[in-house]
């Protein structure tokens, strides 16, 4: 097939600030998790799908299976005018302290 051009599981981008490896990254419509740390203009790759440790809102209970959606900052599983992108894998407390979550990105575009 000559028209294939990837599995589509990451997708390199041009950094509009600088990134740290991990860091939830959203751009337009597509949320992906920085494979490495990405400088200011550069470009790097960004993987959006699996399974990741992401920053959460504390005083959050997660149940496994719920969506979560991303705020700018940290994963929520409050839906609001937040993006969908993903499930909940693992569960956690509501605790303040308790700010990383487990999450299964969807790979595809986030919703609001």
């Amino acid at each position: 097939m000559k028209n294939f051009v990837s599995v589509g599981d990451t997708l390199t981008i041009t950094a509009g600030a600088d990134i740290a490896s991990g860091a939830g990254v959203l751009v337009g419509s597509l949320f992906g998790v920085a494979a490495g740390a990405i400088a200011n203009g550069a470009q790097g790759v960004i993987n959006l799908t699996g399974v990741y440790d992401l920053p959460k809102v504390g005083s959050q209970a997660w149940t496994v299976g719920a969506l979560i959606y991303w705020n700018g900052t940290a994963c929520t599983n409050v839906a609001s005018t937040n993006k969908l992108i993903g499930v909940a894998v693992q569960a956690v407390g509501s605790g303040a302290g308790e700010t990383t979550g487990r999450v299964r990105l969807n790979g595809a575009g986030v919703t609001a």
